[in-house]
């Protein structure tokens, strides 16, 4: 699970920086190609941040479903 949690770190963050990079860019210049790019990095951060919470929640009843039954 630990390699899970620091994948899924480093691609979230990977996204929300440079969102928030391109959102700073876009304060400063009114650059609406800026914005654009923001918006789909948060868009795509936001996809990653949810998937990764119901891997998470899943994994953990498919593993407490199989200790019950298996065990």
């Amino acid at each position: 699970m630990t390699i899970f949690y620091w994948v899924m770190g480093v691609l979230i963050v990977g996204t929300l920086v440079p969102s928030v990079t391109y959102l700073i860019l876009y304060a400063v210049t009114g650059e609406p190609a800026c914005m654009k790019r923001a918006r789909a990095l948060w868009n795509f951060s936001r996809v990653l941040a949810l998937l990764a919470g119901n891997l998470l929640i899943w994994g953990h009843v498919i593993v407490g479903l199989w200790s019950i039954w298996f065990s």
